[in-house]
């Protein structure tokens, strides 16, 4: 009986054991499959890290490491300005954070032109080019395209004031209204106090601020200053480039111009001489 039992239990080891072997043969095979899989993923798509939003970002918020996490994406569709490393989107040489320029969702990439520089406020100052100044305009609801301007847009800038126009008549000026195009293409970087571009819905603005060169904001004042100025929007798509348009109250009601010419009298010299009871003028050459 005892020679049975040790039988089995031998036989029992036996089974097992081969079971165990079977068991990581397997399993060894499965990740060798799984491995040589993975590689040929890595050779079909090259992958790189980039960091985007763990949670809806809102304009002005602090980023923190917490609000970013790390994913792999195509080499090859990696967004212009997105962040690959730790490192740079966040400096280990400073304690300054960035801020939220532009609204992200859940899973947006992080990129450069969505957050401001480490410890730089958010404001207009972060969106004015090197050699740029803003400078405010004077709207309502007419010359502010009724509303519909946000950061980020293009406007034309139209004057309209009274110039002084010569007529036909000598040493005579008469004054015309006349409206004329002064800058194109200008970028829009705040309304009123506000510099967010995802503001939704349109809003009566009182000053529309643009980012212009110095020499655009000394032709602005002094157009804002004697006339008044209209904004015209510009296409998102739109390259176009206008060229000198410029026109008075003749042109728009397609009036002729009138020279009035003044009557020139031929100056007739004279001169009284008595014929007997008779006074005669004679006519002689002028000296004068």
């Amino acid at each position: 009986m005892r020679v049975i039992f040790g039988l089995v239990l031998v036989a029992g080891l036996a089974l097992a054991g081969f079971a165990v072997y079977m068991a990581k043969n397997y399993i060894a095979s499965y990740q060798a499959r799984l491995a040589e899989a993975n590689a040929m993923k890595e050779q079909l798509v090259k992958t790189v890290p980039v960091y985007v939003a763990e949670r809806p970002l809102k304009y002005g918020e602090i980023l923190m490491p917490e609000d970013v996490r790390e994913v792999r994406w195509p080499e090859e569709a990696v967004p212009e300005g997105a962040f690959t490393q730790e490192g740079a989107l966040f400096p280990e040489n400073t304690d300054e954070r960035r801020r939220v320029l532009r609204t992200m969702e859940k899973d947006e990439a992080v990129m450069a032109v969505k957050v401001t520089q480490p410890g730089e406020e958010v404001g207009i100052t972060s969106q004015l080019e090197r050699g740029k100044r803003a400078f405010a305009i004077k709207v309502d609801v007419a010359s502010g395209v009724s509303g519909f301007l946000m950061p980020g847009h293009r406007v034309d800038v139209y004057w309209t004031g009274q110039v002084a126009r010569s007529g036909g008549a000598r040493n005579s000026e008469s004054r015309q209204e006349v409206t004329k195009l002064i800058e194109t293409g200008v970028n829009v970087i705040a309304i009123d106090q506000s510099a967010n571009s995802e503001t939704t819905g349109a809003a009566i603005a009182r000053t529309v601020t643009v980012s212009v060169r110095p020499e655009q904001v000394a032709s602005l004042a002094l157009a804002q200053s004697t006339g008044r100025l209209s904004l015209a929007l510009v296409g998102l798509d739109d390259d176009s480039v206008s060229g000198a348009i410029e026109i008075d109250q003749r042109k728009l009601l397609g009036l002729a111009d009138m020279v009035v010419e003044e009557e020139v009298k031929e100056k007739v010299c004279t001169i009284r001489t008595r014929r007997g009871s008779e006074v005669v003028e004679i006519p002689i050459p002028c000296t004068n």
